[in-house]
């Protein structure tokens, strides 16, 4: 038994680390280290949801879910194709998301204000036409406020559908109004503060949504091609089926994608709830310093 053990613990400890570096790359422990043990103020204190909801290991399916969302926009997806090399260097596009999101969630108001400024700056930079000759940028309002509820949507329904500890409904509220501070800091105009307001936004982009040949392209290689070795492909086909799921029918058939995937409820969500939990198993905690229960919130 105690063989058995050390066999599965050396096992756990490998998958977790390679994830994680994916994820997070190379300077992930250092950044880790310094996100979660660096003292002073917080946007979020140690219990509010949107803590809850990104320490999830239920984000993995939320994060592919809201690119899949997020390119039914025709200009957002302009700016993806033409200023990201999410082909070409997917995991480093991956890190920079990931390192955002921890950074805003979890580290001191400075270092996420900071990781605010970089973004706008980087914003600022993008900016071109679409094949159709429409002009985008990354700074339009517009643009931003899609980019926010989209990414909102998925992050909360991934964690309803596969979070270990899904959040009750004024919690699920509270999540939005949380991120509201995020997306302010982004330049997000008037970001919603329920589930209520997120839902009833999604629906006003709808006029505004298709599935262009650069999103299909896109979702083609999220979903088909992604830069993985053969032994994690199984456990990403299930994250990325369940995050399939998570989209309306509408967006599905915008993306070329089936309404409704074969045995959907009896297959596709258990074995995304598995891999999920699978990941969940693998990661371990981030340092937690003495103070953290008592740090301030800004």
């Amino acid at each position: 038994m105690g063989q058995w053990r050390t066999v599965v613990t050396g096992a756990r400890a490998r998958l977790g680390q390679a994830l994680f570096l994916r994820v997070a790359g190379p300077d992930g422990p250092a950044t880790r280290d310094r996100i979660h043990l660096t003292p002073g103020p917080r946007w979020f204190g140690p219990d509010r949801p949107v803590r809850r909801v990104h320490s999830d290991a239920a984000l993995f399916v939320g994060g592919i879910s809201a690119l899949l969302l997020q390119s039914l926009h025709p200009l957002a997806m302009a700016a993806v194709a033409r200023h990201s090399a999410y082909r070409e260097d997917p995991w480093g596009r991956l890190q920079s998301i990931s390192t955002f999101l921890a950074v805003t969630t979890f580290g001191t108001a400075d270092d996420a204000q900071r990781a605010v400024d970089r973004v706008i700056a980087v914003h600022r930079t993008v900016h071109g036409r679409a094949p159709g000759g429409e002009p985008y940028a990354a700074t339009d309002p517009a643009l931003l406020v899609w980019v926010h509820d989209a990414e909102l949507s998925c992050f909360l329904r991934s964690h309803q559908h596969y979070g270990a500890r899904p959040l009750s409904g004024p919690d699920q509220d509270a999540y939005v109004a949380g991120m509201a501070l995020v997306g302010a800091a982004l330049g997000v105009t008037d970001p919603p503060h329920s589930v209520a307001e997120l839902a009833a936004r999604i629906e006003e982009h709808r006029p505004q949504l298709r599935g262009t040949p650069e999103a299909r392209e896109a979702a083609r290689f999220i979903l088909r091609h992604p830069p993985l070795p053969w032994a994690l492909r199984l456990p990403y086909a299930a994250l990325a089926a369940g995050a399939v799921v998570l989209l309306p029918e509408w967006a599905r058939a915008e993306l070329g994608l089936p309404r409704r995937l074969p045995l959907e409820r009896w297959w596709v969500r258990p074995a995304a709830r598995a891999a999920v939990r699978l990941v969940r198993w693998s990661l371990t905690p981030p340092p937690v310093p003495a103070w953290a229960a008592d740090q301030p919130v800004r």
